[in-house]
């Protein structure tokens, strides 16, 4: 089986042949392979090396993101996990699939649910939780200001998810906070997963206490989202946190969380949309994140309107501001028709 520098080595070694497969907008310039984005958008801000010492290696102009192909496989098929941008590779090359070992198998020791699909290891994951309301998870996101997110059926609470040490292999277990990823139709393609200190300290201490599972291209964490009527205004924007607080002081909106800017941009607005206000952190990653989303509102007719923090996120703005003072700047944002929509808490 081969290491992730191996994989990557392979891919650079044919990094046309990758390219025109995962950034088929793109078009060939002397030794660089040029295209918009990550997400096989149309323009010039991502160059890949074709030849010479950086061959596979890729950097992003506009939003300062960088790697070599194998983060280029991550990046365009919208996956989280090493496991499955291995596999992804692999199936690219032509290589045959490891044999999970025995002690990896599965979401726990002895199961043999690693061979499946990335969605229904999510979906697996899904019936193993429990409601929110009043465990670790709902305590957590108090402590973030949030009070009432029992009240979303997206959020669950896993008591004891495994959590696979990347580096190590090493697997242990931590309470966790799950959200369901769903599509245009509500079908589940996906969670992410938010692992938690046992003692309420938090987010567990381990090296990335966020990751998501299954397909999240296009698809999103959806909050007071109804699935076959029109939805003619909505929020979308990156993280639970931040779309948590603005539904605290939103509770008539519907609105997504995207989880990344990258798959913010690639989220697919529904049928019957209008105005979407989008939502994303002030970064480069985040700039992407409104810059790609609001071309593809456009395109679509959609009005694409900014909504910004005041201080580095909304959460923040809600825990250090409080609820009243981020319903205001909020409300001053809004187009007219929407500002009954924000309601002013205590």
């Amino acid at each position: 089986m081969l290491s992730a520098s191996q994989l990557a080595d392979r891919l650079a070694e044919d990094a046309e042949a990758v390219c025109r497969h995962y950034l088929s907008s793109g078009r060939k310039a002397g030794n660089y392979w040029i295209v918009g984005d990550v997400l096989n958008s149309k323009g010039r801000s991502l160059y890949v090396h074709l030849a010479g010492p950086r061959k596979g290696r890729w950097a992003d102009a506009a939003t300062g993101q960088y790697g070599d192909l194998l983060d280029l496989v991550r990046e365009t098929c919208g996956l989280i996990d090493f496991r499955d941008v291995a596999d992804e590779a692999r199936r690219f090359l032509n290589e045959p699939r490891p044999e999970p070992a025995s002690s990896r198998r599965g979401d726990a020791p002895g199961d043999s649910s690693a061979s499946r699909p990335p969605a229904e290891r999510a979906r697996r994951l899904l019936r193993m939780t429990h409601p929110l309301a009043g465990t670790l998870a709902d305590r957590y996101l108090r402590q973030r200001g949030i009070p009432g997110a029992s009240l979303h059926p997206a959020l669950r609470f896993h008591p004891s998810c495994y959590y696979r040490d990347l580096a190590t292999g090493r697997r242990t277990s931590f309470p966790a906070l799950i959200a369901t990823v769903t599509g245009p139709s509500g079908a589940i393609t996906g969670v992410h997963r938010t692992w938690l200190d046992p003692d309420g300290g938090g987010k567990a201490k381990v090296e990335d206490p966020r990751r998501a599972l299954g397909g999240l291209l296009g698809n999103a964490v959806r909050f007071r989202f109804p699935v076959n009527d029109p939805v003619p205004v909505m929020a979308a924007g990156e993280g639970l946190e931040s779309i948590l607080s603005l539904s605290h002081v939103m509770p008539g909106m519907p609105m997504v969380s995207a989880l990344t800017a990258n798959h913010l941009a690639a989220f697919r607005l529904p049928a019957g949309c209008q105005r979407v206000y989008i939502a994303a952190d002030a970064d480069a990653a985040g700039r992407h994140g409104i810059e790609g989303l609001s071309r593809r509102a456009q395109a679509l007719g959609i009005l694409p309107l900014v909504l910004s923090p005041e201080l580095g996120d909304f959460n923040e703005d809600l825990r250090r501001l409080g609820s009243a003072r981020l319903s205001d700047h909020l409300r001053a944002q809004l187009a007219p028709e929407d500002a009954c929509l924000c309601v002013r808490l205590p």
